[in-house]
């Protein structure tokens, strides 16, 4: 079924002392696990805490029990608690080495694309989607909720991520969590923390102003957290200021488990546990994969529990905790499973990418009109499928896959069986349509000089364990996209790639298009995007720069030759730590740009459309630390469209508030409608975090709110008053 797009007012949740466990209404599940727990011997629960492979791992066959995929936790059936049948991955359900035969699934554009609708309705659809998916093939985990921010756009899962922003990131995160555990699936949240780039990752040591972190990449945690409410938080491969993840007290125990209350249990991502008293002091509840971990957690956890050095409560912490997540969301319960609805799944998909989908220039190309005689379509085996990104997130889509593409050694890009070319030929039934695939530009320039309009596509390959080398499109797209424009101006790019690119070919062409990867069904949602069959409404989720040199880190931290780029394995070792410094702290992404007066090619939510909107009569109020914002948004333009007015504070001067979004709303309009919009400011968004205190502090004075269409062109101010306030972590 359709969703209608309707208006969307962002509420963020107020930080009260009544937030955290209170909020999840757990009281049932809490008391049932609470009587488990007291009928369960040692040994199990010593079980409840091991979790190995789900699929074959040197010689040894899949677990008995295990449906076939990333993570299987035996269950215990004397006390009615199920096994847990873990599975990547947000984007659709993986089936890594092809362990559960001629297996498939809906394969869902990327997390950009999904972070780019700005649409939180959309966002718990596809959650549901996937979640019903993994109910039916027999999974009750659903490795997702990738929330890490995106601190550098060459980032190998940056697709999987949502955004630079921590709002942004967290409402989307949290609402798709919150689709997949609506399902009877439990979700997690994952990087936990600082898990944002791939090179060294294993070996990285994250060092930032804890302060900082607070108001960026964990406050996206938090809002994730608070929005979706995830059985589990997977804790990552890196250091963090000094200490692994996955035993770091400061993160587990102090801010996760005391600041923010969070009932459910931690889980270690697949090979990141180094210890067993540190890590199960610290506060991880669980280990994953532990074939692949350098000390097995769970060997040696019953001899220190044994020995005094893990104490007993600790243990039974972790087994109560996990309890509590496995009634809380049902997977206690003989649920009837519907069987996965294909085709629901697949309109879903086509649903995000038509929103999804960011049109970055025009000028007047497109819509492309519906007489038109001739179009060339060039590159990126357009003719075949749209490519996805690579890693534990890759679904062998419904369908089969498509093609694949060797990169490098062992690697290999998948196309999903989606071909662009063919779906411009039905949306434009009367006219020629050629393919050329782009691997002799001047061949290509040649064929497009006969065409009314061309259409090149271009694709970037990212994956997990590898960030990208640059932002530049590789082999040698970019002479392509050049030498075709140059040949024919009527030229538009469709950009299908992983995060930005670099574009030096943007003044030749009449206009660009970032398709990011678009899913199961991308080919017919770039056609319609293309011809007008629907109205472009994605703004970026993320800044584009100019050059690598306007980022803080010009050059990925690290070694991406030398290093280990996934799980050491059991005995193994680092031979070194590598320490990335996030000295730019809080002022990620768009912030950075705009403390350096940096002109950015296409700014943090921007987008066009084929129609134009107004924005008027901007005002705030507060009540104590509540502010709402309000503002009058109307489509100006010839067609109906969906307007995404943006909000943004500063704070007064001393209060190191220098720019942030504060808030956005939704709307379809028609031609010459208005509409009245407002937003609930989150207030921890108009403070800074005292790390001493652990307290957020506002400080009093004026603040600031600005509106718009993108973060650079807020064409409203008006500003509100505030009393010095505090608020807990």
């Amino acid at each position: 079924m359709a969703f209608p797009v309707r208006l969307v007012a962002v509420v963020a949740v107020l930080v009260s002392a009544g937030a955290g466990a209170e909020g999840y209404e757990l009281g049932a599940a809490q008391q049932r696990a609470e009587a488990v727990l007291g009928r369960m011997t040692q040994a199990e629960k010593l079980s409840l805490v091991r979790g190995g492979l789900g699929a074959p791992w040197g010689g040894r066959p899949k677990p008995q029990g295990s449906v076939g995929s990333a993570g299987y936790v035996a269950g215990i059936p004397r006390l009615g608690i199920p096994a847990l049948q873990e599975t990547d991955a947000e984007l659709g359900i993986a089936n890594p080495g092809n362990i559960r035969p001629g297996d498939t699934a809906t394969a869902m554009p990327s997390d950009l694309a999904l972070a780019s609708t700005w649409d939180l309705g959309i966002a718990r659809r596809q959650g549901a989607a996937v979640g019903a998916e993994a109910r039916a093939k027999g999974f009750n985990v659903l490795l997702g909720g990738a929330v890490n921010l995106i601190r550098d756009p060459r980032g190998g899962r940056d697709f999987e991520y949502f955004s630079e922003d921590p709002l942004l990131a967290g409402l989307m995160a949290g609402a798709a969590i919150d689709g997949v555990q609506s399902r009877h699936v439990l979700s997690t949240i994952k990087h936990f923390a600082l898990n944002d780039q791939e090179t060294d990752r294993v070996a990285l040591d994250a060092r930032i102003d804890r302060a900082a972190a607070r108001e960026s990449d964990l406050l996206a945690f938090e809002i994730g957290i608070e929005q979706g409410r995830p059985g589990a938080v997977m804790c990552a491969y890196n250091e963090v200021n000094g200490v692994y993840s996955c035993e770091n007290d400061w993160l587990l125990d102090r801010v996760l488990k005391a600041d923010w209350r969070y009932p459910g249990f931690v889980m270690s991502d697949w090979g990141a546990v180094h210890s067993t008293i540190r890590s199960a002091v610290a506060g991880l509840d669980q280990e994953s994969g532990d074939e692949l971990d350098t000390q097995n957690f769970f060997e040696s956890l019953g001899r220190s529990v044994a020995e005094g050095k893990v104490p007993q409560t600790r243990l039974d912490d972790m087994a109560r905790r996990i309890l509590t997540s496995i009634f809380t969301h049902g997977l206690a319960e003989e649920v009837a499973s519907d069987p996965a609805d294909s085709a629901s799944s697949e309109e879903s998909a086509l649903a995000i990418e038509r929103e999804g989908a960011v049109l970055l220039k025009n000028e007047g190309l497109l819509p492309l009109p519906t007489n038109v005689r001739r179009l060339l379509v060039v590159g990126a085996h357009a003719d075949r499928g749209v490519p996805s990104g690579g890693g534990s997130s890759q679904v062998v889509p419904r369908g089969g896959i498509a093609f694949s593409e060797r990169v490098g050694r062992n690697r290999a890009m998948i196309f999903d069986p989606s071909s662009p070319l063919d779906a411009i030929r039905r949306q434009f039934p009367h006219a020629l349509v050629d393919y050329d695939d782009g691997r002799f530009p001047g061949r290509a320039a040649n064929a497009a000089r006969w065409a009314d309009a061309v259409i090149l596509f271009a694709d970037q390959w990212r994956t997990e364990g590898i960030d990208a080398p640059s932002l530049s499109l590789p082999g040698g797209q970019d002479t392509l996209m050049e030498t075709v424009a140059r040949a024919n101006p009527h030229s538009v790019v469709v950009l299908e790639t992983g995060g930005p690119v670099l574009m030096p070919w943007l003044d030749e062409t009449a206009a660009v298009v970032e398709a990011w990867y678009p899913g199961q069904k991308g080919g017919e949602a770039i056609a319609e995007f293309l011809s007008g069959a629907v109205n472009p409404s994605g703004r970026l989720p993320l800044t584009f720069p100019r050059s690598e040199a306007q980022l803080p880190h010009p050059t990925i931290q690290g070694d991406p030759t030398g290093a280990p780029i996934g799980p050491v394995g059991r005995g193994g070792h680092y031979d070194r730590t590598f320490v990335a410094q996030y000295g730019e702290g809080a002022e990620v992404g768009y912030k950075w740009y705009f403390e350096r007066g940096e002109q950015p090619l296409f700014p943090f939510g921007f987008g066009l459309s084929y129609t134009t909107f107004g924005l008027r009569s901007l005002s705030a109020s507060a009540d104590g630390a509540r502010v709402t914002v309000r503002a009058t948004v109307w489509n100006s333009g010839a067609r109906a469209g969906v307007a995404t007015p943006e909000f943004y504070v500063s704070g007064p001067a001393g209060a190191n508030i220098p720019l942030r979004l504060a808030g956005w709303s939704r709307v379809d309009l028609a031609p010459g409608k208005e509409r009245d919009v407002s937003a609930s400011v989150d207030p921890r968004l108009l403070a800074t975090f005292d790390e001493g205190a652990r307290r957020w502090r506002i400080r009093g004075g004026d603040y600031r709110i600005t509106a718009g269409f993108d973060v650079e062109r807020r064409e409203a101010a008006t500003a509100v008053h505030l009393d010095g306030a505090e608020l807990p972590p």
